[in-house]
């Protein structure tokens, strides 16, 4: 059971239903006990009536004198039995028929015994309030079954009263019946109850789960609400909000960092390039030396457009940058594109193969979108040998438009995939090294984000190379936050 809901109601159930079954077992001895103290009394009745119609002095009195004084009287619940003191049986009641009434009681079970220590109650002693009375106890009769024996002495004879247990017998079945029914109600009140009451225990968590989901790096100003209640889940929340205090702090400072660092960079990198520029522009310097100016001026304008990729990144987490998004036709779009694009791989001797289906309209930034694309493509160029084909598949339908873009290079393991995405991360192969920033595949996933959509990379059907997907909701369509696809 993975849900903790489920756990909480499960034994929330188990816990209800022990606590019901222990009280059925003290409820149900009880009413044993209670019914077997009054057929006790039943049986001190009897035996004093007995003892009225013996007489004063039964000792006296033979066998057969006993069979005419009690026999007509005899009541046909009592089975009776008076012994001499050397235990030969002078006497019994022909409800007995040959039965004998047993003198020794019946084991009972460890749960009996444990339940009569606790009440202070058990078989085969001394009844206190009739000191005639010797003993009671239960005991088997054969065919009759379980039996409450009282045993007396009267006047040198032993005298034993039973009678049988039928009454016990159903009302502790009808005890049983009322509560499996109990029991039945019980499971499934304890199960509605116990779901009912997770619900509201968990709620609390399932806010600060819901809250933790929502906040992202471009999203750190939302906070989990606190309850008003002072327990430990509203002290977990404090502690993560606090906890989401230092990294919107920190996220701020290195945000704020990266965007007054580049601004500053850019001034003495254009004094520099401005410099060595007049040093080609002035002439005297040999060959040697020009190639020096020539490698220096390289270096300026990547350092350049390093510094302008990293202000974009920072504009775009800080949603400094505006979209011209418009309803258009992709089609139109990508056929644009594709003149492009196959100018690029021709001068890479790379096949260009291009496809588009389907009919709608999207909204979104062209400009910045054939940025995207023209960053993809330069990766699957770069990594693609000549000779060999990238495709670009752009397709209408579900809902959403999706554009693929296929290279047979040496692809990417999966559990790189995602790393690609992050800023300054290149990814080098044997025979080939990757000259770019690091920054291109930052900048595309930050562009699809800004257009509500989402972009990732996967193995193609054929199982070589690398695809790189993104998609981008149709007009009309609504698109929760952009969250990248599991590789």
């Amino acid at each position: 059971m993975k849900s903790v809901g489920v756990r909480i109601a499960f034994w929330y159930a188990l816990a209800s239903l022990l606590t019901l079954g222990s009280f059925f077992r003290i409820g149900r001895h009880l009413v044993e006990q209670h019914i077997v103290r009054s057929l006790d009394t039943g049986i001190a009745a009897e035996f004093e009536q007995l003892k009225r119609r013996l007489g004063s002095s039964p000792g006296v009195i033979t066998p057969e004198q006993l069979q005419n004084l009690l026999q007509p009287s005899a009541s046909v619940r009592f089975g009776i039995e008076i012994l001499q003191p050397a235990g030969r049986a002078i006497y019994r009641s022909r409800n007995l028929s040959e039965r004998v009434i047993p003198d020794q009681p019946m084991e009972g079970n460890w749960l009996s015994i444990w339940m009569q220590r606790l009440f202070r109650y058990q078989d085969n002693e001394t009844l206190p309030t009739d000191r005639t009375a010797r003993r009671s106890y239960n005991a088997l009769m054969g065919d009759l079954g379980e039996m409450r024996i009282g045993e007396f002495a009267l006047d040198g004879y032993i005298v034993r009263i039973a009678v049988t247990k039928d009454q016990v017998r159903s009302l502790v079945t009808a005890y049983q019946e009322t509560f499996y029914v109990l029991l039945a109600l019980m499971v499934i009140v304890s199960s509605v109850i116990g779901y009912v009451l997770s619900n509201i225990l968990l709620r609390p968590l399932r806010q600060i789960q819901l809250t933790a989901h929502h906040i992202r790096s471009d999203n750190l100003s939302e906070r989990i609400p606190v309850a008003a209640v002072e327990d430990e889940i509203s002290d977990l929340a404090r502690l993560l909000n606090q906890m989401f205090d230092r990294l919107e702090s920190s996220f701020n400072q290195v945000r704020r960092f990266t965007a007054e660092a580049s601004h500053e960079l850019k001034t003495p990198l254009s004094l520099m390039r401005l410099q060595s520029e007049k040093l080609l522009m002035d002439g005297g310097l040999n060959p040697a030396q020009e190639e020096s100016i020539h490698v220096v001026l390289e270096e300026i304008n990547r350092l350049n457009t390093i510094i302008e990729e990293l202000l974009f990144l920072s504009r775009a987490e800080a949603d400094a940058i505006s979209l011209d998004r418009r309803p258009q036709d992709p089609r139109a779009f990508m056929e644009s594109f594709a003149q492009d694009a196959r100018v690029l791989a021709d001068s890479r001797g790379v096949r260009l193969a291009d496809v588009h289906r389907g009919e709608g309209r999207v909204e979104f930034d062209a400009r910045w979108l054939r940025q995207v694309l023209l960053n993809l493509l330069s990766n699957a160029l770069s990594y693609t040998p000549a000779g060999k084909c990238v495709s670009i598949t752009s397709q209408l339908g579900a809902g959403v438009w999706r554009v693929a873009v296929d290279d047979e290079g040496p692809g990417v393991p999966a559990d790189q995939r995602e790393r690609i995405f992050e800023r300054f991360v290149r990814l080098t192969h044997a025979g080939q090294h990757d000259k770019g920033s690091g920054l291109g595949l930052a900048i595309c996933r930050s562009i699809i984000t800004l257009h509500q959509g989402r972009i990732w990379a996967e193995t193609p059907a054929s199982g070589r190379g690398l695809r790189m997907i993104f998609e981008l909701p149709l007009a009309g369509v609504g698109s929760g936050p952009a969250t990248p696809r599991p590789n």
